[in-house]
Parts: structure tokens; sequence; C-alpha cells
């Protein structure tokens, strides 16, 4: 994320949020990857793909990095297919951050998903989001991995992610509007110039107003100018407008104009409803063509965070207030459960 250093953080976990298990349908609205008819043997005996923090390495596109997997606790992965969610860390942060802040492994655990976790080994944790990076072929190439090695859901692939990795998510959708159902940013959406997805992919976003580190009304922070350089030598700032900063630079447009451009290309209404989600949450949605839904929780108040996520309590002096009026864990499943990629 923009401006969470690594030593900040200890092994606390994020709510996992409610605990009603969503059952996935198995009936209709299912495509089964390729790793569905891979191991019959763990099919047969309902054995459960591996689970845990512990990080799995995977080497692609010239990387070298690793990724965490958290599968249904009750539904064994390959039994049938499941959805996945690839949940994306932030700038400084590890995967094992990313999932203690979003909890989106254990929610996962308890309503009917798999949640794949990645990071590629660097100086200070990042993602480079600029189109031809080697981080976005890592991307595609995991991808690819989990799709041959578990049994998932192809109408059912989707990606969260965190400030850097809600950049990174923006930006996958130029690599994966054919593969992606839908998508959810949180602290960061982008809708990156001369992307031209294969198809309008729906997002849910959410922002806090009084972001410390990417600012909702745009520019560019203090705060985000004093964050280190991703090669980790001098800072953020220095680099600004040099090669250097290309696929890393922070967002300098305010939220909305992004949320606009965005549902500009989905093809949605002009103009937005806005209406009151909750106690200090407003939600901004365009109408769109084919339920191509965009759609923004504009979080009064609130900081650089994860909404609903107990985590952010602990660091708050560095990334501002929480809500928990909303939970965006809930949120973001409902709206992908709400979203399968079309035929």
């Amino acid at each position: 994320m923009w401006g969470l250093s690594g030593f900040l953080f200890n092994s606390g976990s994020a709510s996992a949020g409610a605990s009603a298990s969503a059952k996935t349908s198995v009936t209709s609205g299912v495509d089964p990857s390729a790793g569905c008819s891979a191991n019959i043997s763990d099919q047969a005996s309902g054995t459960p793909a591996p689970a845990g923090t512990a990080a799995t390495p995977f080497t692609a596109a010239g990387e070298s990095g690793s990724y965490l997997f958290a599968a249904p606790t009750k539904e064994p992965p390959r039994r049938y297919p499941l959805p996945l969610v690839i949940d994306m860390h932030g700038y400084l942060e590890s995967a094992q951050v990313q999932e203690a802040i979003t909890g989106l492994g254990a929610y996962g655990g308890t309503h009917g998903f798999i949640t794949v976790t990645p990071q590629v080994d660097q100086a200070i944790p990042h993602w480079t989001y600029s189109p031809g990076s080697a981080d976005r072929a890592f991307i595609v190439a995991l991808l690819d991995h989990i799709e041959a090695t578990q049994c998932i859901n192809l109408k059912r692939v989707y990606m969260a992610g965190y400030s850097n990795g809600a950049f990174m998510t923006s930006s996958m959708v130029c690599e994966l509007g054919d593969r992606l159902a839908a998508v959810a940013t949180i602290a960061g959406i982008q809708a990156p110039a001369k992307c031209h997805p294969s198809r309008p992919v729906p997002v849910i976003a959410f922002h806090g107003t009084v972001d410390p580190l990417v600012p909702y009304n745009g520019g560019v922070s203090a705060a985000a100018k004093k964050l280190p350089a991703p090669d980790g030598k001098g800072t953020m700032g220095a680099i600004l407008g040099t090669p250097a900063a290309a696929g890393v630079a922070p967002l300098t447009a305010p939220i909305p104009t992004e949320l606009g451009k965005w549902a500009s290309r989905n093809h949605c209404s002009a103009h937005p409803t806005v209406s009151k989600a909750a106690a200090g949450v407003t939600l901004i949605a365009y109408r769109c063509p084919n339920d191509d839904t965009v759609e923004l929780y504009r979080e009064d108040g609130d900081g650089h965070i994860w909404a609903g996520s107990s985590f952010m309590t602990g660091i708050r002096s560095v990334v501002g207030p929480t809500t928990f009026a909303v939970n965006a864990d809930q949120l973001l499943w409902a709206f992908f459960q709400a979203h399968p990629r079309p035929s």
C-alpha cells in the first residue's frame, strides 16, 4: 500500500466478516478449469488442496515470488469448481500482511471461494502496473498455474487489490478482461489510459475522503513522496517524473474522475446515482448495460483503509480512521457473486 512499511506489522489477523456459508452452485454457471480433472485420486477421496499461511514458491516472467493459498474448510476444492479471488497486496507490504489486512482467506474459507495472495521478491514489495511489465506477466502465469492445478470455476475468477495492489488490479483488467469476471479496488482505483479490455469488467471500489496517501480529490500527498523508492534507494518523491517512477507512481487524478472513466469504458450512464449506504458511507453507482456495474463506496472521514478490518485500527497513525459501518469483504463478495463472467 502507499505508506505502510513492513516493520509496522505483526501476525495479527483481520476480521473475517460474517460466518454464514454461501455454497457454490454446481448446476449452473460453471466452467471447470483444467485442474478439475488433473487429480482424479484427490477428487475421489475429497482431499482438500493445500491451505494455510505457508508461502508456495512460484517463478514466472523472470521473477521469483510466492503465493498464499486458502480454500474452503468444509468443501474440498477438488470436489467441484470453486470461485477464485486473487488478493493483491499494497506498497511496502508482504502477502502475509495483505492476508492479515483483508481476512479474505478466512472469509473465503466459510463462504465457498479460494483465495490466492501473491507477491514478487523485491527490495521494496510493490507491483509495477505499466503495460508489458514483468509483474503483469507474473500474475497472468500465476493464474494459468492455479487454474491448471486447482478446480476453479472459470466463470468466477475475481481480483481484489489494496492501494498499489488496487492500481495493479485496475491494470490487470486491461490484460485479463476476458478472464476476470469482476474486480474490487480498495484505496486506489485507476482507469489506465490506452486500456481496452476485451469486454467491460464490473468494478466495486472503496475510498476514504481523508486518505493521507492516495487523496480522494487527487494530487500527490507529502506522505506518498516520503515513501522509499521501489529499489530502496532514495524516496518516491525524488523519482517522480522520471522513468524510474513508471508503473509505480501514485495516482494524481481525483477518485471520482477515475471512476467516471471506468464507467465510460463500460458504456454506463453519464451521471451516477448517489445514495446513503450506511452511516458516513455513500454509494455512487452508475447504470450500465449488461450489468457491467461500476460503483464506489465513498467513506466520509476515512483514511487509507480496508473497511471493516480490525487490523487497520492498530495502524491508525499511518492510515487514518477506519469505518466499521460497512465491511469490504462482505460487500465485494456479494458484488462478485452477482457478477459471473458472461458466456
